[in-house]
């Protein structure tokens, strides 16, 4: 059993930066949101059942790929290596790449909700009592202060699975994929990508019979209300999720159904009927066409791992010296 202390921000720095982010968007024209505000405790435990839905694939297509390509990824990543995951969620796919993997030696799982985050982490501790698993609460998006590397130990890679890197405008992405290659220097990253494929399967994703996504995308308000004192009338608000062709992304809203006003802080915001706070992109992928970004930002494209379909792909990008 591993002891170590949780590297963390405080609860009243992520609550201010929420109340300030929010604010800020709701200014803005066209209204919006990043994303990382939908993974409190509630909003993580709403994803997992989201990718258990039969609509949504990325999961089930990833898991099939790491269980097909073990041993391959595994032999790409080396002998002792230190796993940084970011945006640690579920625990399923990360314990996939360690039961691969040769003698791992730490695992650091960096998420924003350390409720949820604390929770995976103590599970497992329980699971793997040899490795050294050392969790960071933090923004991941932003330079994050890793533990010191220590003698002994093989490279630092980095593990994105989910297409997470499609939440982010093409321009932001490449500045991440920069620093992630700095942080990894030596080593390297395994970053999961969903890829372009037929609009109704899309569609279908993110507006799930079940009404999941939904909820998930209104859970946003929700914390608003609870944590910052907001009140947004959470069901006059609609769930909105459509594919972008030329921008070859899911957009994610939420639209007002009627007029209203909210209240947040000092402010009031006025909504009319059909206006929109824009919560999420999820922009899709060409292999090459992501393979030619992560080049821009320093990664040199080793190997790719695809399902029989081609709907996604695990890239293996080594990281400069």
């Amino acid at each position: 059993m591993n002891t170590v202390p949780l590297f963390q921000t405080s609860s009243g720095d992520e609550c201010d930066e929420f109340a300030c982010e929010l604010t800020q968007g709701l200014r803005s024209k066209p209204r919006q949101v990043s994303p990382k505000f939908f993974y409190d405790a509630a909003g993580s435990a709403l994803f997992d059942r989201i990718c258990e839905l039969p609509e949504y694939y990325p999961t089930r297509t990833e898991i099939g790929i790491l269980n097909e390509h073990a041993n391959d990824i595994a032999a790409s990543i080396g002998p002792k290596a230190e796993i940084v995951e970011f945006g640690a969620g579920s625990s399923r796919k990360i314990r996939l790449l360690l039961d691969a993997l040769y003698r791992p030696q730490r695992f650091v799982p960096i998420d924003i909700s350390g409720e949820h985050l604390h929770a995976s982490a103590d599970a497992l501790r329980e699971a793997y009592p040899a490795l050294e698993i050392r969790p960071v609460v933090a923004d991941f998006t932003r330079p994050v202060a890793l533990p010191p590397r220590m003698p002994g130990h093989g490279a630092r890679v980095g593990f994105f699975p989910g297409s997470s890197i499609g939440n982010f405008d093409p321009h932001e992405a490449r500045r991440f994929l920069r620093q992630l290659a700095n942080q990894l220097r030596g080593g390297g990253l395994l970053i999961g990508t969903d890829l372009v494929k037929d609009p109704a399967i899309l569609h279908a994703a993110y507006n799930d019979a079940a009404g999941v996504t939904a909820a998930f995308n209104r859970n946003l308000l929700v914390r608003a209300n609870r944590e910052l004192g907001a009140d947004f009338e959470v069901n006059d608000f609609a769930h909105y999720a459509f594919y972008n062709a030329p921008l070859q992304r899911i957009e994610m809203h939420l639209i007002s159904r009627c007029d209203q006003h909210v209240h947040l802080g000092d402010e009031t915001f006025h909504f009319a009927e059909g206006d929109s706070i824009h919560t999420e992109n999820s922009h899709k992928f060409t292999v090459e066409g992501f393979h030619a970004m992560a080049i821009e930002a320093g990664f040199r494209p080793s190997a790719s791992w695809c399902d029989a379909q081609r709907w996604f792909c695990l890239h293996w990008l080594e990281a400069p010296p």
